[in-house]
C-alpha cells in the first residue's frame, strides 16, 4: 500500500473500557504507520484509554455531552478537515452517517459493528440500544461499507436490521500486535503469582451481566470444593456490588479478587493457569484472542458470537454452554489438572495488525 498524505478519520463515542475501543486504537496506529494522517475523533475525549492514544495519531475532541449531540461539531469537523474516509463504531455509527448525508464528506464512510445487535438491544435495558435495530435498518444502507467483526456478528446484524448478508463484510479485529507481547513481558508484582502459590484462574471484562461473572463465581465455588485455586477478575462496572455480595454468600472472600480496571492486563494472561470467558453474548471477544496469542489455557462459553470462530470449534480451547456453572467448573478442573500446552498460531494469525490494516485500507480507499 503506497504512503498517502490523505486524512483518514476513526470516529468513536469515547475511549471507554471496552474491547472495541482498544482494537480501534490498534488500527489507528497501524494505519498511521503506513504514512496516512489519522484523526481519532471522539464525541467526548474521556475514558481510561486516553493515555494510550499513539503519538502518530491526532486526537480530535468534539466535546459533546452525548454521542447524538455531537452532530453539529462532527459536521463542522468534516467540512474543515475534509477527510478522505471515515470509519465509525458502536453508537457513533448513526451520527457518522447523518453527518456525511448533511455534508457530502467524506468520499467513503464505513460502519463497523462489534456486537451481536439482537442480544445488546434485548439485554442492555437502554433505550438507545432498544431502538438501534430500527435505526440500523433505516440508516446503515446509506454507508459505503458495513463491516462486522465476526461471521456471527454479520449474520446477527443481517437478521436484526434486515440487511442483505452479502452487503456486510467480515474483517476480524487487529488484536495481535508487537505491543501485546511487549506488555505481556512486563514483570508481574502480585503475590498470587509467586512461586508455589495455588493456580490462578483469570477473567477479564466489564462487570456487567453480559460478561457472566456471576456464573464464573458459581463455577469457581464448585472448583474450590475439588481443589485449591484462586480467581482474579480484572475490570470495573455497575455489577460490582452484586458480585461482591455473591462472593460473600459463597464464602470466597479469601480466594477471589476484583481489583478493578487494569491498564495492562497482559502479564496476567501470560501467567494464568486458566483464562475463562464467561460471557452471555459477544461480538468478537478481544480478550479471547489475546489469551490465545499469549498461550493461556482457555475455557469459554459458546456464546453468540465469536468464541467458536476464534477457538476453531474447540480445537484451541474448551467451549461450554452459557449459564451452566457445573459444565464450566468441570472444564476448568480439567484444564487445571492437564495443564495443556497451547500452540495455536493458526488460530490467532487472522487477527494480526498488519494483515487487518491492509483489509481496512482496501475498504476505506476502495
Amino acid at each position: 500500500m503506497n504512503i498517502s498524505s490523505e486524512r483518514l478519520t476513526i470516529f468513536l463515542p469515547g475511549l471507554y473500557d471496552g474491547g472495541a475501543e482498544r482494537i480501534l486504537l490498534n488500527l489507528a496506529a497501524g494505519i498511521a504507520a503506513r504514512g496516512f494522517r489519522v484523526d481519532l475523533t471522539l464525541a467526548r475525549a474521556e475514558g481510561p484509554y486516553m493515555d494510550q492514544i499513539p503519538a502518530s495519531v491526532r486526537m480530535v475532541d468534539l466535546k459533546a455531552t452525548r454521542v447524538l449531540t455531537c452532530l453539529p461539531s462532527l459536521v463542522r469537523y468534516l467540512r474543515t478537515e475534509r477527510p478522505a474516509a471515515l470509519l465509525s463504531a458502536l453508537h457513533a455509527n448513526i451520527p457518522a452517517i447523518w453527518a456525511r448525508r448533511l455534508t457530502g464528506i467524506p468520499r467513503r464512510v464505513a460502519l463497523s459493528e462489534h456486537n451481536t445487535l439482537t442480544r445488546v438491544s434485548a439485554g442492555e435495558h437502554d433505550l438507545r440500544w432498544e431502538l438501534y435495530p430500527t435505526l440500523a435498518r433505516k440508516f446503515y444502507p446509506w454507508a459505503d461499507e458495513i463491516i462486522a467483526v465476526s461471521k456471527g456478528v454479520a449474520s446477527d446484524l443481517s437478521l436484526a436490521a434486515d440487511l442483505p448478508l452479502e452487503n456486510i463484510q467480515v474483517i476480524y479485529n487487529p488484536i495481535v500486535t508487537p505491543e501485546l507481547y511487549a506488555k505481556a513481558g512486563v514483570a508481574l508484582d502480585h503475590p498470587w503469582f509467586a512461586e508455589g502459590e495455588p493456580p490462578v484462574i483469570l477473567g477479564v471484562g466489564r462487570l456487567t451481566s453480559q460478561k457472566g461473572f456471576d456464573v464464573l463465581l458459581d463455577a469457581f465455588a464448585r472448583v474450590k470444593k475439588a481443589r485449591t485455586a484462586r480467581l482474579l477478575i480484572l475490570g470495573e462496572g455497575e455489577d460490582r456490588s452484586a458480585l461482591e455480595a455473591q462472593i460473600g454468600r459463597l464464602g470466597l472472600q479469601a480466594d477471589v479478587s476484583l481489583p478493578g480496571f487494569v491498564s495492562n492486563p497482559y502479564p496476567y494472561f501470560a501467567r494464568t493457569a486458566a483464562f475463562v470467558l464467561s460471557s452471555r453474548w459477544e461480538g468478537l471477544p478481544t480478550v479471547l484472542v489475546e489469551a490465545l496469542a499469549l498461550q493461556a489455557p482457555i475455557v469459554s462459553t459458546d456464546c453468540p458470537s465469536g468464541p467458536r470462530e476464534i477457538l476453531g470449534n474447540g480445537r484451541y480451547g474448551r467451549l461450554v454452554p452459557m449459564d451452566e456453572p457445573d459444565e464450566m467448573a468441570r472444564a476448568i478442573l480439567e484444564v487445571l489438572a492437564e495443564r495443556p500446552a497451547v500452540n495455536a498460531e493458526e488460530g490467532w494469525r487472522p487477527y494480526e495488525l498488519e494483515f487487518v490494516t491492509d483489509q481496512y485500507l482496501n475498504v476505506l480507499l476502495n
